[in-house]
């Protein structure tokens, strides 16, 4: 790696959508030298992927808070009525049905935790959740 290489990391890392003659353009290179590059830099493992990234404005994956809520039915609720009453919020990634002390491990993401704050009252006033208890991830371990 050379000081080209780390240039168009960091331009990509801007804005991984750049074509090659904008990203040739802004360091210097031609079109053809600049993909050359960039396909190197995947070969040998540098860059490993291109993501996408979520506005502020869409709570998914990658914005705000990843959290992990603990969740309790009411006695009242049966499983089908909670996953039918969960479906629709967008902010919930998946809800895994569990043993133990609790009925499911709702995995969601949230903008802050005022969003946190209002998807936890709502999974209590109208998704049938009488108990929960969330953790927030700090940052991940594993990815895949």
């Amino acid at each position: 790696m050379d000081a080209t290489d780390d240039q168009i990391l960091s331009e990509l890392s801007g804005n991984a959508r750049l074509s090659f003659s904008e990203l040739g353009r802004r360091v210097g290179l031609s079109t053809n030298a600049a993909a050359a590059r960039v396909r190197r830099l995947e070969s040998i493992g540098v860059i490993a992927g291109y993501t996408l990234v979520y506005g502020s404005d869409w709570a998914g994956p990658g914005a705000g808070l990843e959290v992990f809520i603990d969740l309790r039915l009411d006695p009242g609720t049966d499983n089908e009525a909670f996953i039918a009453a969960i479906k629709p919020l967008r902010q919930i990634i998946d809800a895994v049905h569990l043993t133990g002390p609790f009925d499911y491990l709702v995995h969601a993401q949230v903008g802050d935790t005022a969003a946190l704050d209002a998807l936890i009252k709502r999974l209590k006033q109208h998704c049938g959740a009488a108990q929960t208890q969330t953790r927030v991830a700090l940052r991940p371990s594993v990815q895949r």
